[in-house]
């Protein structure tokens, strides 16, 4: 495994070369997200620690609840971090912005400030903040889009986008709340509200995921625009149904309900389908050596994968059980590539490449785990 870069075969770029593209968006999005928590910081005194403390609270259990998703084909580790990042950098810094100066210079002017915070909150605010999510989706889409496999792709990248969004966006709640009101607001939105904005995002991802696996055209445009209508459609019924008393945060609380449900039931029976893809395309390979009967068995559960690991790493150790890993998320790349190829989205000479270096990293891996 010493002369592999494991890590590049999967993510389908060239050995030895980190994305660029990758490195530079992470970079810009840090230093958008370092001006926001300086703004904050300089406005907010001594209760932005507080309200970022409060905001940090949940993340790490909102995170593995998300990346739960993503077990059978997990993501490169630069992509979700960049969606991260993004939510909570670009997309509060310029919403901020945006936001505040339609509501100063347009609606509040126009319409009074009530009725302008209203429009603000319902119909600006769910536009402004879902497209500027969606931005980062449509990146992935052009650059990345070997990495969009499915729905799951989608609703993991808008999930971690709209984490992002929502941590920072609740350190101003907090920090506006007050010390009377802190608490409650915590549990509001940090324990009752925290998945609205992932919800909404991963709308959108499922549109830009649908889109990717369509051959180019119009007809990717479509899943997108129908994405991005939902999100918003879903973020301004929530938050206007917020402005009508406890019915109508009841009655936002049932939707968001629903549509978590659909998304957990779209994650189900896309795993489902994978499955089906390694069954269909895997046992191809069986007279290669790199794929058994046994290991089709095995890369069609996730209890099986996970004892294969843990078999790896009690008999043998942790190189070994990363190469067990490394072998599993080959033979899903394998398999999802095989049917990319049949769609018409990858060309011949990229089909071979690709494939010889998942069937390498493949037989390397097998040699390990199986000394």
């Amino acid at each position: 495994m010493a002369s592999l870069d494991p890590k590049a075969i999967l993510a389908g770029r060239t050995p030895g070369r980190p994305s660029v593209g990758a490195i530079v968006a992470i970079a810009v999005s840090s230093l958008a997200l370092l001006v926001v928590l300086g703004y904050l910081a300089l406005d907010g005194g001594p209760t932005f620690a507080v309200g970022l403390v409060l905001a940090l609270l949940p993340l790490p259990l909102l995170l593995a609840g998300v990346l739960a998703l993503d077990r059978l084909e997990p993501e490169p580790p630069d992509a979700l971090l960049l969606a991260f990042l993004w939510g909570a950098g670009i997309s509060v810094l310029l919403a901020m912005v945006l936001n505040t100066a339609g509501l100063m210079l347009i609606w509040a002017p126009l319409l009074g400030d009530d009725q302008g915070f209203f429009v603000t909150a319902t119909v600006v605010a769910p536009v402004v903040e879902e497209t500027l999510k969606g931005v980062v989706l449509l990146g992935f889409l052009w650059f990345r889009r070997h990495e969009l496999n499915g729905p799951t792709d989608g609703i993991i990248y808008g999930s971690m986008v709209g984490l992002g969004f929502a941590t920072i966006e609740n350190i101003s709640y907090y920090m506006a709340a007050g010390p009377d009101a802190v608490a409650s607001t915590f549990v509001l939105r940090g324990i009752l509200t925290p998945l609205i904005h992932p919800l909404c995002s991963s709308l959108t991802g499922i549109g830009v995921a649908t889109a990717a696996l369509r051959e180019p055209g119009r007809g990717r445009v479509r899943p997108v625009v129908l994405g991005l209508f939902g999100a918003i459609a879903l973020h301004a019924v929530w938050n206007g149904m917020a402005l009508f008393g406890l019915d109508g945060v009841a009655f936002a609380y049932g939707i968001g309900l629903v549509v978590l449900l659909a998304l957990l039931g779209v994650v189900h029976s896309d795993r489902r389908r994978l499955v089906a893809l390694i069954g269909r395309h895997l046992p191809t390979y069986a007279g290669t050596g790199v794929v058994t009967d046994a290991d089709l068995r095995m890369l069609s559960t996730l209890p099986g994968r996970r004892q294969a690991r843990a078999w790896a790493r009690d008999r043998l150790g942790r190189g070994p059980e990363r190469a067990m890993r490394d072998y599993q998320q080959a033979a899903t790349e394998l398999a999802m590539l095989h049917r990319r190829y049949e769609r018409g989205l990858v060309e011949q000479a990229e089909f071979e490449r690709r494939r010889q270096d998942l069937l390498l990293l493949m037989h390397v891996a097998r040699q390990v785990f199986l000394r």
